[in-house]
């Protein structure tokens, strides 16, 4: 095999513009004003993220290389009925602007699992830390494995090599640059998208060996049976609710300047989602078109699953001139590299703030939270670029953890927002049980997971699903933490229960030095110095929430059970919660 020494200096092109941008804008960040600023510039760009470059990389939160790769081969396998990624998410972002942005942006949280570890407790948000991981780290491992492909596919480079080369160029400007970098390379890298994808449809389309694109000669809108129609729904469900509590999303809604802004990014972004799904459609449905044994594709005929998935690359490679392919290749790297940065800080950022700061090291300085994360940028990218190299089955990985995602972080992600009053540390661990077996007894042919329980139209010769098991075990879940929860607040507040049973001290059994900011105790659930008490910045009127800032000093405990009030919310200081579980 010959390696195609024109196509790897497009790549190494355009890979050095990409660093380039990256460098530059890592170099955007202020300098701080004190250490306690230092985390909100690199995690959240100093919450200062422009309208222009916000609507940009909010866009990128889901188009990335297995975004454009996988809408080609859904239209090439299965038709535009079956494509449901593109309208799922961009749904996903007008349903998270409408009822999570303005919310989750106006408390001033950090990262996604403030809100769960301010209700629910440190370890039980490092429980929930767990799905989130893994779908950030297995997005990136997918992705890094497509471009691996893409490559190999057009310029006979290894896979391997460009994997590698792919991973160390996007940790390097996302390690010293923070979502700077992220955000500003995301602007360079939407535009080598769509005007890469849409530089390669003439060419192809007007190659000879491709034939009508009319519905009469190519069936590219699919076909949906009646039996089909649960499976359908509930992957339709999954990308439309499953793709809100992501972290990649929510880093992006709260570095907004508001949370009207924050509202109208993700209108904006679901827009821009539909918009750069039109080519890879076109692309998908000129490969369904074309005679693969006129052309000098060596493959299987018909295509083999393997091949389907690399449809999109397939075209660029032997539909267009060379030239051309190379720019559509820049446009496949500029995908991945726009989603594995991403997914890369978002994990990090969770794990320097939500499991080394409150569960590890509570008396950490904002300079070492800065290190840790930058460790933890080091670490995720490897482990994604080890996965990328090594497990074969990434993509079915991926699918694994978006609906643990959506089964055990979505119920949960509605109840902190909306339901405060009403849930506790004992119905969210229950909830996160039930989620996750339920999910898992359902099965995953990808991963080889059984189904040991086979719900109704199971089908056994394709060992499938086709009730919408996901989406009941979301709703379920659901049920198990609203219910969990009263039962358990019923019980304790009623007397059945004696006090010293709430283990996780989140009803009844409130320890007072919780309530006492002023007075630090030892262990883990210490309350940090009182300098350290900076409150979470709300953006209602410009002004600090007053009803968030209760202090100990102004309230007096004396008179009313610590429960009755409501938490002070603190970036370093736990809530009344912070002794559960």
């Amino acid at each position: 095999m010959t390696t195609n020494i024109a196509g790897i200096i497009s790549v190494v092109f355009f890979y050095v513009i990409i660093l380039v941008v990256g460098i530059w804008a890592g170099r955007k960040k202020k300098t701080p004003g004190s250490d306690l600023e230092e985390s909100e510039e690199v995690m959240l760009a100093g919450r200062n993220i422009g309208m222009f470059v916000g609507i940009f990389t909010m866009t990128a939160t889901w188009v990335g290389g297995g975004y454009i790769n996988g809408t080609a081969e859904a239209i090439y396998s299965n038709g535009i009925i079956w494509c449901q990624a593109p309208f799922g998410y961009a749904m996903s972002l007008v349903i998270g602007g409408l009822f999570f942005a303005n919310k989750m942006r106006e408390e001033g949280y950090v990262t996604m699992l403030d809100p769960f570890q301010d209700l629910f407790g440190s370890r039980m948000g490092g429980l929930l830390f767990i799905p989130a991981l893994c779908g950030e780290v297995f997005w990136s491992a997918a992705i890094l494995a497509a471009l691996g492909a893409t490559v190999s596919v057009i310029i006979d480079l290894d896979n391997n090599t460009s994997i590698i080369a792919s991973a160390c160029i996007a940790l390097f400007y996302t390690l010293f640059g923070g979502l700077y970098s992220v955000a500003y390379t995301d602007v360079i890298q939407l535009f080598c998208i769509f005007v890469g994808l849409w530089l390669c449809i003439p060419f192809s389309i007007t190659n000879s060996a491709v034939g009508s694109l009319a519905l009469k000669d190519t069936d590219w809108i699919g076909s949906l049976n009646g039996r089909e129609l649960g499976q359908y729904l509930d992957y339709g469900l999954l990308l439309v609710l499953g793709g809100i509590p992501w972290q990649v999303y929510f880093q992006r809604v709260l570095s907004s300047k508001s949370a009207f802004r924050a509202q109208l990014l993700s209108y904006v972004a679901a827009f821009g989602c539909i918009i750069m799904a039109i080519p890879p459609m076109i692309i998908g449905a000129v490969a369904k078109a074309t005679a693969w044994n006129e052309t000098a594709f060596p493959g299987p005929l018909p295509l083999d699953e393997a091949h389907t998935s690399l449809v999109l690359p397939m075209v660029l490679q032997y539909l267009t001139p060379a030239a051309v392919s190379f720019v559509g290749l820049g446009a496949v790297s500029a995908a991945v590299m726009s989603s594995s940065d991403s997914s890369i800080l978002s994990a990090a950022s969770m794990f320097a703030r939500n499991i080394y700061k409150l569960i590890i090291r509570q008396n950490a300085s904002e300079r070492e939270i800065i290190w840790v994360m930058r460790a933890a940028i080091i670490c995720v990218g490897i482990l994604a670029t080890a996965m990328a190299l090594t497990v074969k089955s990434i993509y079915g990985l991926w699918y694994l953890s978006s609906d643990l995602v959506y089964v055990m972080l979505f119920p949960q992600l509605v109840c902190v927002v909306y339901f405060k009053k009403f849930c506790n540390t004992y119905g969210s661990l229950t909830a996160y049980i039930t989620g996750f077996l339920l999910r898992s007894l359902g099965g995953e042919e990808i991963v080889g997971l059984p189904a040991l329980i086979k719900y109704p139209f199971y089908d056994e010769e394709r060992g499938e699903q086709l009730f919408p098991f996901r989406t009941l075990s979301m709703l379920l879940s659901l049920a198990t933490l609203m219910t969990v929860s009263s039962v358990s607040k019923y019980l304790f507040e009623s007397g059945h229960i004696p006090p010293q049973l709430d283990v996780f001290h989140c009803v009844v059994n409130i320890p007072e030095d919780i309530l006492k900011v002023q007075e630090p105790q030892e262990g883990e659930m210490s309350v940090l110095n009182a300098h350290l008490a900076k409150t979470y910045q709300s953006e209602m009127n410009g002004r600090v929430n007053p009803a968030l800032t209760l202090s100990s000093d102004e309230a007096d405990l004396s008179d009313a059970p610590p429960k009755e009030f409501p938490p002070p919310y603190t970036r370093n200081a736990p809530s009344q919660n912070t002794t559960n579980f």
